[in-house]
């Protein structure tokens, strides 16, 4: 072959590598495709002819007034979900017979009690349920559990939300940290400020961690697609880069419930580069029965139950950008698709579960337990929320 044939292909071939290695470290991809490769035996779809049963929980780190927006901007957004979600989603079922169930993380920093109000009033319809979240930066161990602490009891005692566990009755809480950047996960240390935020959200109630997959972001975990308990290394941030052992004792441990986290090559970046699956679901990025695949083939899953898919997914639903793709038709046609699989496939089922709800069927598989998921739904928390009937617009509005 002619050198200059050889030297044309060696220039392509560095090319290549270069823009690889380059969209690799502009997408932080290092900090995960480790894992990827490694575990990529792993991660599988379900064959047609099993029996699955998908845990459909989606997450909003809802913030009405994100952008800097006003008390009346926040206003109109929270509105907009309560008015439009039970009429655009509310006759659909799952295969327990439950309408879509959304878990509203609101940020501690943008508390108004109209806001709350109107949510609680959607959750008691049926609709879902709110937690926690917060977004902060250069706080100290402190400050986090004065914040924790303080809106625990103002969303417990004048909103009837959150939940208490069924044998202690204490009041707990799941939680989503803003920016991602869970125990000072950041490279620059921005945006938290405290180390030991596992062993703070523990001592103030939160049953579990919903932070995750953060890709793009540099805070993304090298741990994906997983389940998993972390605990705090005293005086070091990213606790929850280490998972414990299976059977480590979890008295002092936290509780991650991961979304999918996979390369699609089905699309792919001027038709090279895969993208990057994350369980986002935004404008760019709709509801889609074809993403139904890579979200079950991230195998996300608690051992004793391998019939149980957890898809948990993510939003940031509240600012106007984003409200179509999450209310309207893509949402609408994503609903109406999964229920024609289950028309189509006797051994399809899905389940609308909030976070806590998840969490209580992750303990029950834990503990063994091999019934029906509705049966699970209450294993360990029980919600605060008095429902009504499932389902009510009106109840809603």
């Amino acid at each position: 072959m002619p050198s200059a044939v050889l030297g044309t292909i060696a220039l392509v071939l560095t090319l290549f590598a270069g823009a690889t290695l380059w969209r690799i470290r502009r997408r932080h991809m290092q900090r995960w495709l480790p894992a990827y490769w490694r575990e990529r035996q792993r991660f599988h779809a379900p064959k047609s002819n099993e029996e699955v049963h998908v845990l459909l929980c989606f997450c909003d780190h809802y913030e009405p007034k994100a952008g800097h927006a006003d008390v009346e901007t926040g206003r109109r957004r929270v509105a907009a979900w309560v008015e439009r979600y039970p009429r655009q989603v509310g006759h659909f079922r799952d295969s327990d017979g439950r309408p879509p169930r959304y878990t509203f993380f609101f940020p501690i920093e943008e508390y108004e009690q109209e806001y709350l109000d109107a949510l609680a009033g959607l959750c008691r319809a049926g609709f879902g349920e709110v937690e926690i979240h917060l977004h902060h930066d250069r706080d100290t161990p402190e400050g986090l559990r004065d914040k924790l602490l303080g809106f625990k009891e103002i969303l417990v005692t004048q909103h009837g939300l959150l939940a208490r566990h069924r044998t202690t009755g204490a009041v707990m809480y799941g939680f989503i940290h803003g920016n991602w950047t869970l125990c000072n996960a950041r490279p620059d240390g921005g945006l938290c400020g405290v180390n030991n935020e596992i062993e703070i959200l523990l001592q103030t109630g939160c049953y579990a961690d919903f932070t995750f997959p953060s890709a793009p972001s540099p805070t993304q975990p090298p741990i994906i697609n997983r389940v998993y308990y972390a605990v705090d290394r005293p005086g070091e941030p990213r606790s929850h880069e280490t998972a414990l052992p299976m059977d480590a004792p979890k008295d002092n441990a936290l509780l991650l419930v991961q979304g999918p986290l996979t390369l699609d090559w089905r699309h792919r970046k001027w038709g090279i580069f895969p993208a990057t699956e994350n369980g986002c679901l935004q404008t760019s990025q709709p509801p889609n029965i074809e993403r139904l695949e890579p979200w079950l083939k991230a195998s996300v899953q608690v051992p004793r139950r391998p019939d149980w898919y957890i898809v948990k997914l993510h939003a940031h639903g509240a600012p106007e950008h984003d409200q179509e793709a999450l209310l309207g038709v893509p949402m609408v046609q994503f609903h109406a698709d999964l229920a024609k699989r289950v028309a189509a496939n006797p051994k399809f089922h899905f389940h609308y579960v909030t976070a806590r709800e998840l969490y209580n069927l992750v303990k029950a598989a834990e503990a063994g337990y091999q019934g029906p998921v509705a049966g699970a739904l209450d294993w360990e928390l029980v919600s605060n929320v008095k429902t009504s009937r499932a389902g009510s617009v009106s109840d809603a509005s």
